[in-house]
This record gives structure tokens, C-alpha cells and sequence, in this order.
């Protein structure tokens, strides 16, 4: 009796977060159409990126629940082929530092050492997890060697962070804080934007995000100020941009996910960013994965999420894809239960 009241506690744990994402992404791409439709943009980029999304998403979901250790030690492969690949592998000009594929690259190799992470978590011989934590330690060795020093340090944070996981009963104070410090760069990064910080403090971050990229900050928020509302339509930031002519080999992007949201699609597209990402926290919080697993997969995508709000890591679609494969594999049901159940709340 218990353990079917207990079933079904889990499904309706599913149902409500599979019925919020869906509306979610749902609403993030009807928005991208509504704001082309109202100034001529191309909405093309932000449906190709929820489609990326929902496409890992799902994968992750059905790869999760048939292979929970093997689907995501493939992934975690899979993601540093990809990294040690890019910008081989990425279409387009290849753009040169620091306003070029150094953030996928970083994306990329966070997010393959949180699916080595939550392999090993979710991994029963004592052998095979130490092998995956192996694997995730050489890939924040391999982001050092081929020069990614933001992935190298955002993985370090990664594998320290699934560590302590594992000492964490009740994950809600841990989805909490990733909420909070993902808001906390998003805000720092408007900041700056903005010109709000004392100028000792200000010239400090410029300097280590060069001035190309504060300059098209200050574009997409003086753009954004133009139409709050609905902004000046997907896709239009390099037509209208002062400054991202002027960049090397320009792309057309301000390089921070919700300042080109704020720019591209007023408030509007920058609350729907900020609750896509509540939402993934939310299916993690009431996952009945155990609780490292569920940790590991969001302080990865936290870290994603701080390197979005400070580069293009989101303009990659191999991105974009592994985002939703990781969160579909830490919100998988295996069809085998894990050997660690899922903590209370």
C-alpha cells in the first residue's frame, strides 16, 4: 500500500513538471514569433534552439530510463569529443577570442563532466564509480590542456560540487542556492551593462571581459530600452548594434543569453528565459532520482547558465542539445530503480 501511494506521489511529480516544461518552451517559442511578426525578425535561431532543447530533453528522458549509467557516461564522452572537436565541428565563420567558440567549448566540457558525475552516482559497483569520477576529473585535465580555462574551472567546480552532494540530504537548500547564483551573475552582468558599479569595480570586469564585449552589452540594453515590451525582434541585434560591426569577424550577438533576450525580445523573453531555467531546477527538485545525481546535473547547469549570461554558449545548438540531454537523464525513471533511493525532501 505504501509503496503504490508512493508510485504515485512520483508520477505526479512527473506529470506537473513534464506539463511545465511543456508550456514553457511552448511560450518561449510562440513569444519568438510574436515578437518577429511585430518587427520583422527572424525567429529561426530561438525555435532551433527550444527544439534542441526538447529534442535532448526528451533523449535524455528515454536514455535515462533504459541505460541510466552507460547513457550518461556515453554522453559525457560524447561532450568532450565535441569539445576537444569545436570549433571543427561548429558551422558557421570561425570566430577567434574572446567573442568566438571559447564559450561552447566551456559549455561543452562542464557539461560532459556532470554526466560523467552523475554516471557515477547512479553507477552500483564500487569500481565503475571510481572509473567515472575518473573520467570527470580527465576531462577538467583535458579542458586545461586544450586551453579552456573556463571549462577547467567551472568542471573543477562541478566535480567538488557532485562530491558534497553526496553528503546532502534534502536538496531543496542546494536548488535554492544554484537559483540564487545564477541570478546573482545575471544581475552583475545588467549591472556592468548598465554602468551601476563604482568605476574601480566596473573597470576590473571590463577588463577581464575586454571592451568589444561591455560595449555590445551596453548595445543590447540601450536596444532593449527602446521596446521593453516586445524588443526589436529575434535575430535583429547586428543589424541595429553600434558596436557589433566593429567586432572581429562580428556574428551579430551580444554575447550574454538575457541581455540579447532583453534586446530581441523585451522582459517579456527575458522572464521566459529565467523561467525555463526555474523549470529545469523544479523537475531536478521533485526528480525521484537520488539527490547527487539531481545536484550534479543542476550545479552543471548553473554553471551553464553563469556562462551564458557572460558569452554565446546558447548560439550553439550542440549546446543547447546537451543542456536537455543532461536534464532529461537527471530526471529520468530507469525502469531498473536506482541503487541509492531518492532522499526526503
Amino acid at each position: 500500500m505504501a509503496s503504490a501511494l508512493g508510485a504515485d506521489t512520483d508520477s505526479d511529480r512527473r506529470n506537473v513538471s513534464d506539463a511545465a516544461g511543456v508550456v514553457v518552451l511552448g511560450a518561449c517559442a510562440v513569444w519568438s514569433l510574436v515578437t518577429a511578426a511585430a518587427h520583422d525578425g527572424r525567429p529561426e535561431g530561438v525555435l532551433l534552439a527550444v527544439l534542441a532543447l526538447a529534442a535532448g530533453y526528451a533523449s535524455g528522458r528515454i536514455s535515462g530510463a533504459l541505460l541510466p549509467v552507460a547513457a550518461s557516461g556515453a554522453a559525457a564522452l560524447a561532450g568532450l569529443g565535441l569539445a576537444v572537436a569545436m570549433p571543427k565541428v561548429a558551422p558557421g565563420p570561425q570566430f577567434t577570442a574572446p567573442l568566438g567558440h571559447s564559450g561552447a567549448t566551456a559549455a561543452l566540457l562542464t557539461l560532459a563532466t556532470g554526466a560523467a558525475c552523475c554516471a557515477a552516482w547512479a553507477a552500483a559497483a564500487p569500481a565503475l564509480r571510481l572509473a567515472l569520477r575518473t573520467l570527470a576529473a580527465g576531462i577538467v585535465v583535458t579542458a586545461a590542456a586544450v586551453g579552456s580555462a573556463t571549462g577547467c574551472a567551472l568542471g573543477a567546480v562541478v566535480l567538488l560540487c557532485s562530491l558534497a552532494a553526496g553528503r546532502i540530504r534534502r536538496r531543496g537548500l542546494g536548488i535554492l542556492g544554484m537559483a540564487l547564483t545564477a541570478a546573482l551573475v545575471t544581475g552583475v552582468t545588467w549591472a556592468v551593462a548598465g554602468n551601476v558599479l563604482p568605476d574601480g569595480l566596473s573597470d576590473s570586469f571590463e577588463g577581464r571581459l575586454t571592451p568589444r564585449r561591455v560595449q555590445l552589452w551596453h548595445d543590447a540594453l540601450h536596444l532593449a530600452r527602446q521596446d521593453p515590451v516586445l524588443g526589436i525582434g529575434p535575430g535583429r541585434f547586428g543589424e541595429l548594434s553600434a558596436g557589433a560591426p566593429q567586432t572581429l569577424l562580428p556574428d551579430g550577438k551580444p554575447h550574454s543569453a538575457p541581455l540579447q533576450q532583453a534586446a530581441e525580445q523585451g522582459l517579456v523573453g527575458v522572464v521566459l528565459l529565467a523561467t525555463a531555467f526555474c523549470w529545469v531546477l523544479y523537475a531536478l527538485w521533485r526528480t525521484a532520482r537520488p539527490t547527487p545525481v539531481a545536484l550534479t546535473a543542476g550545479a552543471a547547469l548553473t554553471a551553464l547558465a553563469a556562462l551564458a549570461a557572460v558569452g554565446n554558449a546558447l548560439s550553439f545548438t550542440t549546446v543547447s542539445v546537451g543542456a536537455g540531454l543532461l536534464a532529461g537523464l537527471a530526471t529520468a525513471r530507469p525502469f531498473v530503480s536506482d541503487h541509492r533511493r531518492a532522499e526526503p525532501e
